[in-house]
């Protein structure tokens, strides 16, 4: 009677789902083919079930980059959840990622590139070459330099200032390096289908400079992307590139997880950093800052329902704060998501909403694009409550996103 959309209702907007195993990447295959039969599978990556881990990443870009056919096992990471027994049996240390191949486990990311370089070839240079051993010492030296300002409280302002510059300096010697490449690549590679696409020489690059994007603008108002064109322009490459976008992370996600996996994130409280970072937790997301590429709203409101409707049974199960409302409530922001109406529940509960907005993950649970919308709906109704208290996410772990109530359910 309130228009509220049922459920019913709501599986009527329902789109094709994607092919996990032969179409573009995605966090929910557990087999990538790239055309080839199964039986020429002999390639198995171990990486964790959120996909939190740079390393993870890593291998994970290589082997769709490079077209290897391979099976996916999703391991929880211990800031999440208890690591899997079988797979402490396999890899003692826990050590994520890992590969299998012929029975043989690799591990630690650059052995397991340079493992199965030897045994398919580069992707771009090897990772061993000389002429990439300055630019991988300058990756750990920008890595070095965000940790020091991100990850260490400061005292002072010219303790601060001093951390700021010093990874200000470090960027722009990847800056200067993307600058002097044509094709705005460190380490391009002519793909299959003849497109520019990035080698080794970027993907060691990627993964950390993704987080780096969203943490320094969350804790610190610095926007790298506005910063450093190249780097800009070297960002939003591999965002027009959906062997990466099935990997890429948000800044909502990236902010709330990297806390427990980096023993703390400090925030240096000015206009920007209030600004940005309250963008990013109401879920209004930062725009190009984020994502620079045009994309169908439709299209990806439809994915994010998707997946809603497919773990709504356990969403509404595990989310602890007014259950009687929370269904109801739900339906309201997913009616306001596809339908831009806003149709409010008569007993309205913003704060089991908030608890959702705040554990989306991306790309575990969605694209993007299909995350902000979403959030941003879930926010929208939220705010119709006059329910103000804080949902506070942990800072030392993350057990909240313990994985145990959906993994049979097949994310």
């Amino acid at each position: 009677m309130n228009g509220i959309l049922t459920w019913n209702d709501l599986k009527k907007f329902d789109i094709e789902d994607l092919d996990r195993v032969n179409g573009i990447n995605n966090s929910y295959a557990n087999l990538r083919l790239f055309g080839h039969p199964e039986n020429d599978v002999i390639v198995t990556l171990y990486r964790d079930r959120h996909s939190w881990c740079p390393y993870c990443q890593k291998i994970w870009l290589w082997l769709e980059f490079k077209r290897i056919p391979y099976r996916v096992k999703k391991i929880n990471m211990f800031c999440y959840g208890q690591k899997e027994s079988w797979f402490l049996d396999k890899v003692r240390s826990g050590k994520l990622p890992a590969i299998e191949f012929k029975g043989q486990i690799i591990t630690e990311s650059d052995n397991i590139i340079a493992f199965l370089e030897n045994e398919f070839g580069a992707l771009g240079s090897l990772i061993t070459s000389s002429h990439l051993r300055k630019t991988r010492e300058l990756e750990r030296e920008i890595f070095r330099s965000w940790c020091n300002w991100l990850c260490r409280e400061s005292f002072n302002f010219i303790d601060n200032s001093f951390r700021k510059k010093r990874l200000e300096e470090s960027i722009c010697k990847f800056d200067e390096i993307l600058s002097r490449s044509e094709s705005g690549f460190v380490d391009p590679v002519v793909s299959h289908s003849s497109e520019i696409e990035p080698g080794i020489g970027d993907i060691i690059f990627i993964p950390y400079m993704e987080r780096m994007n969203a943490s320094l603008i969350y804790y610190k108002g610095f926007n790298l992307r506005s910063n450093y064109r190249n780097v800009n322009n070297w960002l939003t490459q591999f965002e027009g590139k959906s062997a990466y976008t099935g990997t890429q992370g948000d800044f909502h996600t990236h902010s709330h997880d990297l806390p427990p996996q980096m023993g703390g994130c400090y925030k240096e409280t000015n206009k920007e950093q209030i600004a940005f970072s309250e963008s990013i937790d109401t879920g209004e997301g930062l725009g190009d800052f984020e994502f620079n590429k045009k994309y169908d709203s439709k299209y990806y409101a439809k994915i994010a329902l998707k997946r809603v409707i497919k773990h709504k049974d356990n969403l509404l199960k595990v989310n602890p704060y007014n259950k009687e409302f929370f269904e109801e409530s739900l339906r309201s922001a997913l009616t306001h998501m596809i339908t831009g109406e806003l149709k409010i529940p008569d007993k309205l509960s913003g704060k089991s909403l908030r608890y959702l907005k705040n554990r989306i993950s991306v790309p575990r649970d969605m694209p993007i694009i299909s995350a902000r919308l979403l959030r941003q709906s879930l926010n929208k109704i939220e705010l119709q409550s006059d329910d103000n208290e804080i949902d506070r996410l942990p800072l030392k772990h993350r057990y909240d996103q313990d994985p145990k109530n959906f993994i049979y359910n097949k994310l």
